[in-house]
């Protein structure tokens, strides 16, 4: 399926440099079709997409491209690859280059080589039938909404609370269990690896580091043994979370709005499966933002029951 790019176009390795550049087109790129739509426009603010980015450059910089016209960045891609799942972060082009084949052409640069064996998976907004339909012919067919939900709960009933038995420890203090704060860190790693490869399919342990610079983590013990760990932030971002048991994702999603109250709406993005987290969210007066997300694989790989992920951009 290679595609031949649109005369003057190259692609290249992205550099630290082209962050911000791709930060616009990602911001441009949205604008463009949400005016049409007549949706509020995305903000100037480009922080947490430049975190977010950087993240992705530094883990993944060989599955981070740019499209260059006159040494003008126009477009970029950049994906992950934890274990065996494969998971385009991003794809945007800038207006006015749209459709000429040079998203499609970024896609097939960034994808592993044919006979990887890799899960090939994405989330892309389902406004957009064009882009759906791309990922499609590659196998990653839409599969299920990711919904967004904003709000602070007006009590915590909806979720329950914590079955007896069942603590809730942050990160830092499970680290500090023992004498040797590194090997604590190291047990802790250990265990949360564990149990993403069960729920989530894949260990992630490169995007804990960063989430642990702006979330903090919680790890769910029963009698002693790991059940599942959830994050939640001031800035009111909760997730992602893993559970062991599908019953303890409501009370651990109560947990986590209760443990850490925001500066303003918390926000979690919730996998249409879940009923434990999306239910519970709506009863407690969230509502939903935006258009659904769609989540698009080529072959099962995650228990979405059990797991809510970082975000569109980083499962």
């Amino acid at each position: 399926m290679t595609v031949r790019l649109p005369r003057g176009v190259r692609i290249r390795a992205a550099t630290p440099a082209d962050l911000p550049d791709c930060g616009r087109i990602w911001r441009d790129g949205l604008n463009d079709y949400l005016g049409r739509l007549n949706q509020p426009e995305i903000p100037d603010d480009l922080v947490s997409i430049a975190r977010l980015h950087a993240h992705v450059f530094a883990t993944d910089p060989e599955r981070f491209k740019v499209a260059v016209r006159d040494d003008r960045v126009v477009a970029f891609a950049a994906a992950t690859r934890r274990d065996d799942v494969w998971f385009l972060s991003m794809l945007f082009v800038r207006p006015g280059e749209q459709g000429s084949g040079v998203g499609r052409a970024l896609l097939e640069r960034v994808m592993p080589v044919p006979g990887d064996g890799a899960v090939l998976a994405t989330g892309t907004d389902s406004q957009q039938p064009i882009s759906n339909a791309l990922y499609a012919r590659y196998g990653m067919v839409p599969r299920m909404p990711l919904l967004g939900l904003v709000g602070r709960p007006a009590g915590l009933r909806a979720f329950g609370r914590l079955p007896a038995g069942v603590s809730a420890t942050p990160f830092e203090a499970v680290a500090r269990e023992g004498a040797d704060h590194d090997a604590g860190e190291r047990r802790l790693a250990a265990v949360v690896d564990r149990i993403d490869k069960r729920v989530a399919g894949f260990a992630h342990r490169a995007d804990h580091g960063f989430l642990r610079a702006d979330r903090r983590g919680f790890l769910f013990r029963r009698e002693g043994r790991a059940v599942g760990y959830g994050y939640a932030s001031a800035s009111g971002r909760v997730g992602p979370i893993a559970v062991l048991d599908e019953a303890l994702l409501a009370p651990v999603l109560g947990h986590l709005l209760e443990a850490i109250e925001p500066r303003g709406a918390s926000a979690v993005w919730a996998p249409g499966l879940a009923d434990g987290a999306v239910v519970p969210l709506l009863r407690a007066g969230f509502r939903l933002d935006g258009f659904p997300v769609l989540l698009c694989w080529t072959r099962p790989f995650a228990d979405f029951r059990r797991y809510v992920p970082i975000s569109p951009g980083l499962l």
